[in-house]
């Protein structure tokens, strides 16, 4: 077992405690503190259009009791579907602000997606970036919003931004049409707005209460909830902290490029962002030059990203000659780093990229490089501060295998969640006596206590820094008249991570029409599910059992792709 209280590690980081001192309070204090001692400086970056601390808490003060009025109360779930932009950030915290839970949603989700998670949390309101609330509005009767707040982003744009969109040409109806339409039948955001700031008396939520339920495929690829309270992301952010050692109070400009409705996305910039009291530079989404027009108005000093982001973006930074030197902290997680990509964002930036390892349930982060010359490029680093981790058989979980042995990563931490959303059998499946998390990953540590990640348990596919179920995608690939089975897997890709492919068995007399089943794909999956190939088999590998023998599935595809 390892002990992070323990000066074990050799060539170890100066300067990072082996310990944090316990959160006793929730993310409602830990944001009232920082609008308090930050009021002047900004907290919020779109565009250029910029929101001081000062305003900041102000707003979510107004949304706060804009929702209670609409009748959301200590406990309810609200659900968020936006992508970044400065009201997703003031949502958060208004929500939390009533005692409320936070229910994340990728606004390109489906409807049919989107259905299965409102029909697990049952939320009543939602905050919706407008585009998406037709969407919501799909749902049957059973499942139909008392309120839906709407959100233009347009509305947080700069105003000569806004403007420029008016105008009446073709390529900008176009771009105007993909940022905002009309929803009518819902409150507008602004609106929610001109509500008087909530009674200061109106009581606040404990460190222990929950605060969002953040769903994830987890360690069997079938969706939960994973209960995340104040006090696990509370924790996180100020591990966060003591892991970047040297990072000051509102001076730091964070580059809000990964989404905030996914658990990296929140820790790093709704939460650690915050705490520090940094300027959040917030993007709708990732375009490489729409990054680098900010980076001369607003240099980065925290940039975290995956691996993709980092080699786009350092490739168009040599070609557009744009310095990316003040970036001094960047950190990439949620898939595979090559040492290729380390090698090439350090040639351009001003500090050392290291490689982190999380998941959902652990609110995201548990271990990491250092920031420092000893970290350990392919190896997804060490325990956080005030986490343990050992490894364990993966055939008998109470059996510690002997060290530089392969077997699977046990974390328990203040970061650990608090289990699944109404699932209590996944949950003791999952948390262990003691509060061991299975992260259903396959590791080994080398004498210096670094970990390296050489395998998965579970059978999830990781793209883009976002988990993919294969048995979802087979499901809809076999609602194809012309499938009759079906196998997904990932391959390996050159970024990082892996790509979505599948083999498929086809009805007797069908020919494979590749680009109409991914369209199919399409109508039913978030782009990044879609597999990227598909190969017509005429059989399956399965075990005596049936169950498909997903590593032959791999090795069939290689063979035919």
């Amino acid at each position: 077992m390892i002990d992070p209280q323990r000066p074990w590690l050799k060539n170890y980081q100066p300067g990072v405690p082996a310990d944090i001192v316990m959160p006793t309070d929730s993310l409602v204090h830990m944001v009232e503190r920082s609008v308090a001692q930050a009021s002047a400086s900004i907290a919020l970056d779109f565009f250029g259009k910029t929101t001081t601390y000062a305003r900041f808490g102000d707003e979510i003060d107004r949304a706060a009791e804009g929702l209670r009025r609409l009748g959301v109360r200590r406990g309810d779930r609200v659900a968020l579907v936006m992508p970044n932009c400065p009201q997703h950030v003031i949502a958060f915290y208004a929500v939390l602000r009533l005692g409320a839970v936070v229910v994340e949603h990728n606004p390109l989700y489906t409807p049919r997606e989107l259905r299965h998670l409102f029909e697990s949390h049952a939320a009543r309101v939602a905050i919706c970036w407008d585009v998406a609330v037709e969407k919501l509005r799909s749902f049957p009767p059973d499942l139909a919003l008392e309120h839906i707040v709407a959100v233009n982003l347009l509305d947080e744009f700069p105003a000569v931004k806004r403007l420029a969109l008016r105008l009446p040409l073709p390529k900008i109806r176009k771009m105007r049409a993909a940022l905002t339409v009309r929803a009518p039948g819902t409150i507008a955001w602004r609106k929610l707005l001109t509500a008087p700031p909530i009674d200061p008396e109106h009581p606040r939520p404990g460190v222990n209460d929950l605060a969002a339920i953040q769903y994830t495929s987890g360690t069997t690829g079938q969706s939960k909830g994973a209960m995340l309270t104040h006090l696990n992301l509370h924790a996180n952010a100020l591990q966060g902290e003591a892991w970047m050692h040297g990072a000051e109070y509102r001076r730091e400009n964070f580059y809000a490029i990964l989404p905030m409705f996914h658990a990296f996305g929140i820790t790093l910039y709704i939460t650690y962002g915050i705490l520090k009291q940094s300027r959040l530079v917030i993007f709708p989404r990732f375009d490489v030059d729409m990054v680098l027009d900010a980076v001369r108005r607003v240099p980065p000093t925290i940039f975290c990203a995956v691996p993709p982001i980092y080699a786009a973006t350092a490739k168009r930074a040599r070609e557009r000659n744009i310095s990316l030197k003040t970036a001094k902290y960047c950190i990439s997680g949620a898939m595979n780093l090559p040492v290729p990509i380390v090698e090439l964002w350090e040639s351009v930036s001003g500090g050392l990229l290291v490689e982190g390892y999380g998941m959902t349930e652990a609110s995201p982060v548990a271990l990491g490089n250092p920031f420092y010359p000893t970290r350990r490029p392919g190896t997804i680093g060490v325990p956080f501060p005030s986490t343990w981790m050992k490894v364990v058989d993966t055939e008998n979980v109470t059996r510690e295998v002997a060290p530089g042995q392969p077997g699977e990563l046990l974390l328990k931490g203040p970061q650990v969640f608090a289990g699944y959303w109404e699932n209590p059998e996944e949950t003791e499946r999952t948390l262990l006596a003691g509060g061991w998390l299975r992260t259903g990953d396959v590791v080994t540590v080398d004498a210096d206590g670094f970990t390296t990640l050489i395998d998965r348990l579970k059978e999830l596919i990781i793209t883009g820094g976002f988990n993919v179920s294969p048995s979802e995608v087979e499901n809809v690939l076999r609602g194809h008249e012309d499938v009759t089975d079906a196998a997904v897997v990932g391959r390996p890709s050159d970024t990082g991570g892996d790509d979505v492919v599948a083999a498929v068995c086809l009805r007797p007399g069908a020919i494979l029409d590749e680009d109409a089943l991914r369209r199919y794909c399409r109508e039913r999956l978030t782009r990044y599910k879609v597999p990227k190939r598909i190969v017509a088999v005429d059989a399956l590998p399965k075990s005596m059992l049936g169950k498909v023998l997903r590593k032959q599935v791999r090795e069939l595809i290689a063979g035919l792709l």
